[in-house]
This record gives C-alpha cells, sequence and structure tokens, in this order.
C-alpha cells in the first residue's frame, strides 16, 4: 500500500540535498556561477500571505488548495528568468519541494493565484507531480513554509517536468539573487 507520508520521508533526503544548494545557511549567501556570491536582494511580497505569519487554509489541502500569489522585486539587471521553488523544511531536518516553477518572465514582477504563466513551466515536485502540492499542516510537526523566488543568469531550458534534483541543480547553477517569504502552520 502506498503511504504518502513514508513517499514523504524518501523524497525528503533526496529534496532536502538537492536543497542545500539553494538554501543559505548562516549569513545568507550561496555560491553562484558568476562572481561568487549570490545576495538576498529579492523581497518576496504577497496580498493574502505575511511573513512569519499562518497560511491561509485556502492555500493548504484544508482549503481549495491552489498556489497563493506572489509578487518580488529587487531583481539584479542582468536578471534573464525566474523561477520558483515551494517548500516545507521540518524541525526534524527533512524538507519536501511542493513546486517546483522555471521560466517566469523577469518582466512581470507577479505571479497570480492559482496561475503558472506562459512562458513558465513546472518542474516534478516531491510528491511525483509537475504541479502545485498544497501544503498540509501537521499537527505536532514543527516546519515552515517557503516560497523563494530565484533571479536567474539564464533560462533553464528542461522542458515541463524535469525531474526534482534536476531542476534544481539548474536553477542552483544559474542563481544571481533571491528572496524568500516564510509561513507557519
Amino acid at each position: 500500500m502506498f503511504s504518502l507520508a513514508r513517499h514523504r520521508r524518501s523524497t525528503a533526503g533526496t529534496a532536502a540535498a538537492v536543497l542545500l544548494a539553494l538554501t543559505a545557511t548562516g549569513c545568507g549567501v550561496l555560491i553562484g556561477p558568476s562572481n561568487g556570491e549570490v545576495s538576498d536582494d529579492i523581497t518576496v511580497t504577497s496580498p493574502m500571505l505575511r511573513e512569519g505569519e499562518k497560511i491561509p487554509d485556502r492555500y493548504t489541502c484544508a482549503g481549495e488548495g491552489m498556489s497563493p500569489p506572489l509578487r518580488w522585486s529587487g531583481l539584479p539587471a542582468e536578471t534573464e528568468s525566474l523561477a520558483l521553488v515551494v517548500d516545507t523544511v521540518y524541525e526534524s531536518g527533512g524538507a519536501a519541494v511542493h513546486w517546483v516553477v522555471y521560466g517566469l518572465d523577469p518582466d512581470n514582477p507577479e505571479l497570480p493565484e492559482g496561475t503558472v504563466p506562459i512562458p513558465a513551466q513546472q518542474g516534478m515536485n516531491s510528491f511525483d507531480t509537475a504541479s502545485y502540492q498544497p501544503l498540509c499542516p501537521e499537527k505536532g510537526n514543527e516546519h515552515e513554509f517557503r516560497f523563494t523566488v530565484y533571479a536567474l543568469s539564464e533560462r533553464v531550458e528542461l522542458g515541463e517536468a524535469a525531474p526534482l534534483d534536476v531542476a534544481l541543480g539548474a536553477i542552483a547553477t544559474r542563481t544571481l539573487a533571491r528572496g524568500r517569504l516564510t509561513s507557519v502552520p
């Protein structure tokens, strides 16, 4: 019998390892492809989410399960494309990727609710789908939901439904800057 909880744990190791390439520790600086550093200069906001506050049920499996609207600013001038990674990081150290979107147009400063604008494409997530997997808060398991926007030095040309590790690796090697909005259950 398939267990979603077991699947999350089994894919969490792979996702966590690849997320290390994208996740900053300590001072918030990543190694990037061009100048050796990646800044945290992008500001990510949402009319429906507030930093550090509870994510509304509408965007979880307890509600409609649609992706929330997001906005960003502060992109580097050399940005050629954007990517979005939505993940859950558990206090235990595990992680699950709920959504990977690449090929977002840097001239468009927002992502409307429940959409993937053309020409953007979705990569596979930790749940083996190329779509937004609604966040499911779990009682007793401390975690945070992160919506991270990446400014990229070039487009990610992987096509629709690229494997999770491939998509995250491609994003990591092209990252110029990033910004994050974090919610809690």
